[in-house]
């Protein structure tokens, strides 16, 4: 027989190895790192560049450049990134549609703190130009941000983007 005390500390750290295997999944591809401040022990304050590949535009990337909150807190992830992102998405090769997509559609989230802070990138499609345009900003549980970013990617007129 369980004690209580041995189930609330699986279940605590069954719930720590979820946040962390979603958090996992949902992150981009790590290209590199910038440190913008020097701290003697541990990392003090950085900027990190990631990829993002669009899973219904194949062939478009997106970068995102953002602040990385360093310190104690950050080495162990429990600190609260700045709201503070850059967007840049580029034809990396042969842009297709596999199926049709949504007129505005959230396609990557990413936590910038434990709990209560969200990186988001919403993709739109602007179907009179054929573009795509992409938006960064993050969320806070409580209040959002006003801080946003913007790029576009325009497709060849002869691939029409299709839209459900």
């Amino acid at each position: 027989m369980h004690t209580l005390s041995s189930l609330c500390c699986r279940s605590a750290a069954g719930l720590l190895l979820a946040l962390a295997s979603i958090a996992a999944h949902a992150s981009g591809e790590k290209i590199g790192t910038v440190d913008t401040a020097f701290k003697w022990i541990g990392r003090d304050h950085d900027i990190l560049v990631e990829a993002y590949d669009d899973p219904g535009a194949p062939g478009v990337t997106c970068y995102v450049s953002r602040a990385r909150t360093g310190g104690i807190k950050g080495t162990l992830g429990l600190a609260e990134d700045r709201a503070e992102a850059s967007i840049a998405c580029r034809q990396t090769g042969p842009i297709s549609f596999p199926k049709p997509l949504r007129q505005q559609e959230e396609v990557f989230s990413e936590r910038m703190s434990l709990l209560f802070k969200r990186l988001r990138i919403v993709r739109m499609v602007d179907r009179t130009r054929n573009t795509l345009v992409y938006l960064t900003y993050s969320e806070k549980l409580i209040d959002g941000s006003p801080q946003n970013s913007v790029t576009a990617v325009p497709v060849d007129r002869s691939i029409p983007i299709p839209v459900r």
